[in-house]
């Protein structure tokens, strides 16, 4: 997926619709990172069973319900953070309208 700008500090990678109950939807990128001064801001969607049980052996970190925070990329194992990033993609087309079809 080529990188997006969404808003003046994320930089996305594909994207998907969604929708809430309430009525309230929008796109949101696949997924997603940004430079901030105190850590990277890593958005993926992490609550899947199999991205759960790859938090454990991703390294240093803090989490939200959509975003790992990283102090820095040595602190983490990059391979799981790809393994979370495929089950990331592989959720989001399985419950969202996205671009994914269109690869």
């Amino acid at each position: 997926f080529e990188p997006k700008m969404w808003g003046p500090s994320i930089i996305g990678f594909g994207s998907y619709h969604y929708k809430y109950a309430s009525g309230r939807e929008g796109d949101a990128p696949l997924i997603a990172f940004s430079p901030r001064k105190d850590a990277f801001s890593l958005y993926v969607h992490s609550q899947t069973e199999a991205s759960k049980d790859l938090l454990s052996e991703l390294g240093k970190y803090k989490i939200t319900k959509a975003c790992i925070y990283v102090k820095k990329l040595s602190d983490i194992n990059v391979p799981i953070l790809e393994k979370i990033c495929r089950e990331t993609f592989a959720y989001l087309e399985e419950h969202h309208e996205c671009s994914c079809h269109q690869k």
